[in-house]
C-alpha cells in the first residue's frame, strides 16, 4: 500500500497513526521525541545526508547512545506505573515519508510500538525555487505539534525531546507557549516570519492554535547538545528546558523525577560503557556536571552515590565539586525547584528573535 493511502496528509506534515483514532485521548501523559539526532544518530540537514538516511537498511539504522535502552526501561516503568499496557510515544521526523516503512522497521527491531509518527514531505522541496525549505523546520514541528495536541485529551502532560541542531528548543517552548497563549498573533507572526515559517504555515499555524485549550501541556523539555552548543544558552527558556550531553544525563534527571529506578539508570550506564564505549569516569563527569548546573538536589546525589560506589562505577572517595542544593518544590515526585536563586521554571517572556549563542 501506497504511504498516501496509510497517512493523513495536511501541507507537508504527513501523520501516521497506528492505534485506533481516539485511543490517545485516554492518555494523561504523552512523550514526543524528535528522531534525527536525538534518537538515531542520522543527519538530514542536507541532500546527501537526507539520501543516505533514505537508502539506509533498518538494521544499519544507529542509535544515539543509549537512547534504545533508555526508552525500553522508560517504557517499563511508564507502563507498571499508570497500568496501562503502551507506552504513549509519538515521533517526529523531518524525514520524507518514503522513508516511513524502514524507520518503522527500525522501532519494530528496538521493540518500540509508538502511537503515531509525522513526517515532513521533503521531497516535494527538491526544486530550486523551493530547496531552501528542506532545512526549515520551525513551520513543520509547530503544525505537527499543534496537529497532534488536537488527538490528545485537555489536560494532557507532554515531555518533549529534542537536539540543538534545529531550534527544537525554541520549536518547544514556541508550542508552549502558543498553547498557553502567553503570546500574542501579531507577535507570533513576527516571531514565525523570523524563523522563515510561510504565510500559509502562519495562518495554519493560528488555524490549530483555536482547536485546542487555553492550556500549557509541556512538562519537560530535553535537548540532546548533538552539536555542543553551550548549555548557557539555553537559561533563556527556563529550567523546564534542561540540555544534556548524553541519554545517561538524560537518565539522571528522570531517575531524579521518579520516571526511572535506580537500577533502571545502572542498565543505561551498562548499556552505554559496554556497547559505545563511554568509560565510568565520563558518566560520573557528567555527573558533576549537572550538579555544577545545579539540576540534581542534594537527595538525588546522596541516593546515587552510594549506589554508584557499590556498583563499582564511583570511587568511594568521591565528592562533588560543589555542594548540590536541597530541594524546595516537589510535586508527585517531580522535582521543580531547588534552593538558591535561579531563572524561572517557565518565563513569562522568552526573546526568540535575538540570538545570543
Amino acid at each position: 500500500m501506497d504511504w498516501k493511502d496509510r497517512s493523513q496528509i495536511t501541507d507537508d506534515v504527513v501523520y501516521f497513526r497506528y492505534v485506533p483514532e481516539g485511543t490517545a485521548k485516554n492518555v494523561e501523559e504523552v512523550f514526543v521525541w524528535d528522531l534525527d539526532k536525538t534518537y538515531l544518530d542520522t543527519s538530514i540537514d542536507s541532500l546527501s545526508g537526507l539520501f543516505n538516511a533514505a537508502v539506509e537498511r533498518a538494521f544499519a539504522k544507529k542509535n544515539v547512545p543509549g537512547t534504545n535502552t533508555l526508552l525500553q526501561v522508560l517504557s517499563k516503568a511508564w507502563v507498571s506505573q499508570h497500568g496501562q499496557s503502551r507506552f504513549p510515544i509519538f515521533f517526529i521526523t523531518a524525514s520524507p515519508p518514503q522513508m516511513e516503512e524502514r524507520i518503522l522497521e527500525k522501532f519494530t527491531l528496538d521493540g518500540l510500538k509508538p502511537l503515531g509518527c509525522f513526517y515532513k514531505d521533503n521531497l516535494r522541496n527538491l526544486r530550486p525555487k523551493r530547496w531552501w525549505r528542506l532545512t526549515k523546520q520551525v513551520g513543520f514541528k509547530l503544525q505537527a505539534l499543534l496537529q497532534l495536541r488536537t488527538h490528545l485529551r485537555e489536560d494532557v502532560r507532554q515531555i518533549l525531546w529534542g537536539d540543538d541542531s534545529e531550534s527544537d528548543a525554541t520549536i518547544y517552548n514556541l508550542y508552549s507557549d502558543i498553547c498557553a497563549r502567553r503570546i500574542g498573533a501579531q507577535d507570533l507572526r513576527t516571531v514565525l516570519k523570523s524563523f522563515a515559517v510561510t504565510g500559509e504555515q502562519v495562518d495554519r499555524i493560528l488555524m490549530l492554535q483555536s482547536q485546542i485549550p487555553q492550556s500549557d501541556p509541556v512538562e519537560k523539555i530535553y535537548i540532546n547538545l548533538a552539536v555542543d552548543t553551550d548549555p548557557d544558552y539555553y537559561l533563556k527558556f527556563g529550567r523546564r528546558t534542561l540540555p544534556t550531553y548524553q541519554t545517561f544525563q538524560v537518565a539522571l534527571d528522570l531517575y531524579q523525577d521518579t520516571r526511572i529506578s535506580l537500577e533502571d539508570l545502572y542498565t543505561i550506564a551498562q548499556d552505554m560503557i559496554y556497547n559505545y564505549g563511554y568509560t565510568p569516569e565520563e558518566l560520573i563527569r557528567s555527573l558533576d556536571e549537572l550538579i555544577r548546573r545545579h539540576v540534581l538536589s542534594e537527595k538525588t546525589v546522596n541516593l546515587l552515590m552510594p549506589f554508584f560506589i557499590e556498583k563499582g562505577l564511583m570511587p568511594s572517595g568521591f565528592e562533588p565539586s560543589v555542594a548540590p542544593p536541597k530541594e524546595v518544590r516537589v510535586e508527585n515526585g517531580r522535582v521543580y525547584e531547588l534552593e538558591g536563586q535561579y531563572e524561572p521554571w517557565v518565563p513569562d517572556r522568552i526573546d526568540y528573535i535575538h540570538d545570543y549563542r
